[in-house]
């Protein structure tokens, strides 16, 4: 006499995507934690140090003056006469200049290109470094 271990239940025809969701959102947050926002920039300044900072929006004109005075606008080289066309150029529809002045980089620098983005009716962001505590 031949067992019987049929139960009669119909087989599962569904899958619960329940346990794959968990492990996607466990991943989803392992990666932005362990991510670094820093944007990486081709043009090395040391930019100074501060206590806070803020994050910044994806679409932004960056403006980079190094040590011996030299403007970027979007790391191209730009001729300090021709800085306000360069940045009124890169604008587009973006709102936000990001600054990134090197230490050295004097006052009437840092002037000029705010200057120019308020013409522009933009908002001055300055790039800086998380202040080293110890």
């Amino acid at each position: 006499m031949p067992l019987d271990f049929s139960t009669g239940k119909k087989p599962l025809t569904t899958f619960s995507l329940a346990g794959l969701t968990d492990i996607v959102l466990l991943l989803l947050i392992f990666f932005l934690l362990t991510s670094s926002f820093v944007v990486q920039f081709g043009i090395q300044v040391n930019v100074p140090r501060a206590e806070a900072s803020s994050m910044v929006e994806d679409q932004y004109v960056s403006v980079t003056i190094t040590a011996d005075g030299q403007y970027y606008v979007n790391q191209k080289k730009v001729p300090p006469d021709d800085l306000m066309i360069a940045i009124r150029e890169a604008r587009g529809n973006k709102q936000v200049l990001v600054l990134r002045a090197d230490e050295a980089a004097t006052i009437k620098q840092f002037a000029r290109v705010a200057n120019i983005a308020r013409a522009l009716n933009m908002r001055v962001l300055m790039a800086t470094e998380p202040e080293e505590t110890s």
